[in-house]
């Protein structure tokens, strides 16, 4: 067996008294896919930053081709060969889709004095071929903030892949991707693996932790719990490796909608502008209703409008250009979150980091900053009441952390992801909107979300979701709504939705040749 790319050994790291990291072993193989797993907090994040030179000041080794190092900077790793590509996108927004690409390795002309622009559209051409990226020459000029989350997602990957890097870290890769992006992915991934690039993976999702790795390492509370080959460790010892317990069902049982509940949400033939007045609408036309009580599922691949059908219900982003809205006490115009709220409509986005939280607001800040008014009668604020809200929340959501007072950037990409939750459910919401609820949870987590759930909606709320976890969204949607081109392609209720005929349907196969998927 070939001598180990990477091997760290012995690694420990504590933040004051709490002991993040004790004693932590793992190696990667060229040309191996070594998934990293284990519930949030598990001390993932920490090892990867030593890895990446974020924390220099830990215990034990680190050794590269079998020579020990201590990477003392970021820099330092990235010229080493390690990249890593964090579960919260580090694009500057306001750059173009070029810039990005190559921020911090450019390449320059004329003894260094101008950029080398041609040099940079070419290469950026040829990353954003290599990973299947249909964008245009006239794209690369765009700012990366007018693009959506799949599409940032991957130019976070092209911008690894530029550095020619030897190790490449992809912390949950596929959070924001559909089923066909994330099939692209996966084989750029094999064309890694041939390249003898050595990939750690974390993902919490079933399966592609079974389609991708190699081998398979478990944290958990800090520690090393094991490591098995895949074939070696199936789903059941997996899941009891990272939460300590047997887990009797993935998926709580979801109890039946009742047809006579009243509408809570009513959409008709919804149309919203693209960013670009060039550019035809992002969403043509779409019809629905969600009744209180009930979880409809929104699916599509990318550039389908489900995102944009949530955002523009919530008047936070796209421009309502026709349709009718209504909501269960009348006639409802989306125009501004502020005006949603009122009304008791919420949007849960799938970016916590950008959208979803203030990173350096205290925990007890977020939860309630949505609902301030509730909390500062006559304009002045109640900070009792604040913590006391904030606190029963926590509770609620079983959110891990050593007191509501800390910063919310500070608690590990779940807990964040609850908090994000906790913010929006304070303004006491009747129909909540959720993009990608359970993006970055470990398993779980993510069973006590899907229990809030039904809690929720047992006592009467609506939801409107989309997940591109397929099994997450067959499994809690009432019914399932299926996008193509900005237009409603097909509806599956709960018995009838299959994998097969969500994705045939997403591609443009008619209601009829979708439910022939099967047959």
């Amino acid at each position: 067996m070939p001598a180990p790319l990477l091997q760290l050994t012995g690694i420990g790291l504590s933040f004051g008294a709490t002991r993040a990291l004790d004693d932590v072993s793992f190696e990667l193989r060229a040309g191996e896919v070594h998934l990293l797993a284990g519930e949030n907090g598990a001390g993932k994040s920490t090892l990867i930053k030593i890895l990446a030179g974020i924390h220099p000041e830990h215990e034990g080794t680190i050794r590269l081709d079998g020579r020990e190092v201590r990477f003392a900077t970021p820099q330092a790793a990235r010229r080493a060969g390690i990249a890593v590509i964090h579960q919260e996108l580090s694009l500057v927004d306001a750059m173009s889709v070029e810039d990005n690409l190559h921020l911090g390795r450019e390449s320059s002309r004329l003894g260094g004095v101008w950029l080398d622009r041609r040099a940079h559209g070419q290469r950026a051409l040829a990353l954003c071929r290599e990973l299947e990226l249909e964008l245009t020459v006239g794209d690369l000029g765009r700012p990366v903030g007018d693009f959506p989350l799949s599409v940032k997602n991957r130019l976070e990957i092209a911008r690894a892949l530029s550095g020619e890097a030897r190790i490449i870290v992809m912390d949950e890769p596929t959070s924001a991707l559909h089923r066909t992006e994330v099939d692209r992915l996966f084989r750029l991934i094999d064309g890694l693996r041939a390249r003898g690039v050595g990939v750690i993976y974390i993902s919490h999702k079933m399966e592609e932790i079974y389609r991708i790795a190699d081998r398979i390492t478990v944290l958990r509370d800090g520690r090393l719990v094991g490591t098995a080959p895949r074939a070696e460790c199936p789903p059941a010892t997996l899941i009891r490796w990272m939460i300590g317990r047997e887990l009797s069902q993935q998926f709580p049982a979801r109890p039946a909608a009742r047809p006579e509940r009243r509408v809570a949400l009513e959409v008709r033939h919804l149309r919203v502008a693209a960013t670009d007045p060039a550019r035809p609408p992002v969403v043509r036309d779409v019809s629905l209703t969600v009744h209180e009580g009930e979880i409809v599922g929104l699916a599509g691949l990318q550039g389908s409008g489900a995102a944009e059908v949530l955002h523009a219900l919530f008047g936070a982003r796209g421009r309502v250009t026709g349709g009718e809205v209504s909501l269960a006490d009348g006639a409802y115009e989306p125009r501004e979150p502020r005006r949603a709220l009122a009304r008791g409509l919420v949007l849960a986005t799938a970016d916590r980091k950008a959208t979803g939280l203030v990173l350096p607001l205290s925990v007890t800040g977020n939860i309630t900053l949505a609902a301030l008014p509730r909390f500062s009668p006559g304009g002045v604020l109640r900070p009792q009441a604040e913590r006391s809200a904030a606190r029963a929340r926590v509770e609620e959501l079983q959110i891990r952390l050593a007191s509501p007072e800390q910063e919310a950037g500070a608690l590990s990409g779940g807990n964040q992801q609850k908090v994000a939750l906790a913010r929006w459910l304070e303004t006491r919401p009747r129909v909540l909107l959720l993009e990608e609820p359970t993006r970055g949870v470990d398993v779980g987590a993510k069973h006590e979300i899907y229990a809030l759930l039904n809690r929720w909606t047992s006592a009467g709320a609506a939801v409107l979701l989309i997940s591109t976890e397929m099994p997450e969204l067959l499994a809690l949607s009432d019914r399932i709504l299926v996008l193509h081109r900005g237009e409603v392609a097909a509806e599956f209720p709960r018995a009838e939705a299959t994998a097969e005929k969500v994705l045939a349907a997403a591609m443009g196969a008619t209601s009829a040749e979708a439910t022939k998927t099967e047959s």
